[in-house]
């Protein structure tokens, strides 16, 4: 495949690009019952001054912690005398003892949480402070931003746009003879099939964890479903497991076992990176936010962006995945307000926010940023195409999910799509009474 140079994607190149895509999909119409929450939220007003001493940053992206070390002496050089400390979690534990840890005022002065259930919970614990006043909010693109908010005030401000869904090594479909990504179902399984013949393992996909192997239900289910909250009303009831659209997505994944590597449902998300770097499996089933990390294992390849259509062409409603996630806030539990809010000021402007997104290979929803990372040029067409708010973070309760999204995994483990379906629908049922 051919390489050009890399064009630098200046301010007005993103905002051309992000319009574009609000046009062809709007985007904040897109998160539907899993983007804005309802409820709770702090009431006081933050302060502005005067800016000293330590704070700490919860998140969980260990992968970003270099690049937010120099972020961080960066803001030091502005701030003499000021501290931030990360406190980093895994992923999977920061979704289930963050809430606790930063309600307690001892981490997180500044803190994220993801999209979907774990805001809601954070808004209605009343940790997040109310930033609706702050003119840091004004530098971020609006139609990104409101899986932040929360009855028309803005708690948290996503950072990043990102595409959860496969990341592709472009070499592999030169050696397996792949010259267009697929546009339906059939196209899917056939380049599957390709790739396996020329000696890689498809999709390298971590199955054992719940939380990264969801990444790829988001494309499965986008076609499938008969509207685009289909997990918020598989929620509410109106939507079942055993219905007929569902059914389907999970005998999709029963025809996908054989291209999914050796004891997929017990692979974790770095061993899975691992083959991926490698060069032994073809594409990663999780999503743009893991191109750092592979490329921290030696990866040199080209990659791009492919996502799974489950339907016939004609009948394709969205190409990808995107999601408007790592939702920074001020904890109103923080005895340092002031500088947790100037930390998160400072993350919003141009140069921080530049360094921080081409050294961590993600689009921002900013919209002053200046990309001059390769993965992130060979991915930003992406920014255009019709993609679709990640479905799977409309669940509020992260139970359901599990039980939903874990059928897939059961799946691909042996089970028949009727008894995964099942099994899943009672765990709902039981949730919901």
């Amino acid at each position: 495949m051919t390489h050009h140079p890399i064009p630098q994607v200046t301010r007005r190149g993103l905002l051309m690009a992000l319009g574009l895509a609000s046009a062809a999909v709007p985007l904040a119409a897109c998160g539907g019952p899993g983007g804005g929450s309802k409820a709770g939220g702090g009431k006081e007003k933050l302060p502005t001054g005067p800016v000293k001493g330590d704070i700490s940053f919860a998140h969980w992206r260990a992968e970003d912690q270099k690049v937010f070390d120099q972020v961080i002496a960066d803001f030091a050089k502005q701030h003499s005398g000021v501290t931030v400390k990360q406190d980093i979690a895994p992923s999977n534990d920061y979704q289930s003892t963050a809430l606790q840890k930063i309600r307690s005022g001892n981490v997180g002065d500044a803190f994220v949480a993801f999209r979907g259930a774990q805001f809601v919970d954070m808004v209605k614990a009343g940790l997040y402070a109310d930033l609706s006043d702050q003119d840091l909010v004004k530098r971020y693109n609006k139609n990104l931003i409101e899986p932040g908010s929360s009855d028309g005030k803005q708690y948290g401000l996503p950072y990043q746009l990102v595409f959860n869904m496969p990341v592709v090594n472009k070499d592999a479909l030169d050696k397996a003879g792949v010259t267009e990504l697929p546009k339906d179902w059939d196209g899917w399984l056939a380049m599957c099939d390709k790739l396996k013949t020329a000696g890689f393992a498809p999709l390298a996909w971590p199955g054992g964890e719940v939380a990264n192997a969801g990444h790829l239900f988001n494309s499965m289910v986008m076609n499938n479903a008969p509207s685009d909250d289909m997990c918020a009303k598989i929620e509410k009831g109106e939507y079942k497991c055993t219905d007929d659209w569902y059914l389907q997505t999970l005998k999709q994944y029963e025809q996908m076992r054989p291209y999914f590597q050796p004891n997929s449902t017990g692979t974790a998300v770095e061993p899975a990176q691992q083959m991926f770097a490698q060069g032994k499996a073809a594409m990663l089933a999780t999503g743009s936010f893991h191109i750092v990390a592979v490329r921290a294992q030696g990866a040199k390849f080209p990659v791009d962006l492919v996502s799974p259509i489950t339907v016939s062409a004609d009948k394709m409603k969205h190409e990808g995945i995107h999601n408007a996630t790592f939702i920074l806030g001020v904890n109103t539990a923080s005895d340092n307000k002031a500088t947790a809010l100037a930390w998160l000021d400072f993350l919003s402007q141009s140069d921080p926010a530049s360094t921080y997104a081409n050294g961590t290979v993600q689009h921002l929803t900013l919209n002053d940023v200046k990309y001059t990372n390769p993965d992130l040029d060979a991915t930003s067409p992406w920014l255009t195409k019709k993609t679709l708010l990640a479905p799977r973070f409309q669940f509020k309760d992260l139970d359901i999910r599990n039980a939903v999204e874990g059928a897939c995994i059961e799946v691909v483990a042996g089970a028949s799509p009727a008894q995964a379906a099942e099994k899943a629908q009672r765990i709902v049922q039981q949730r919901i009474g």
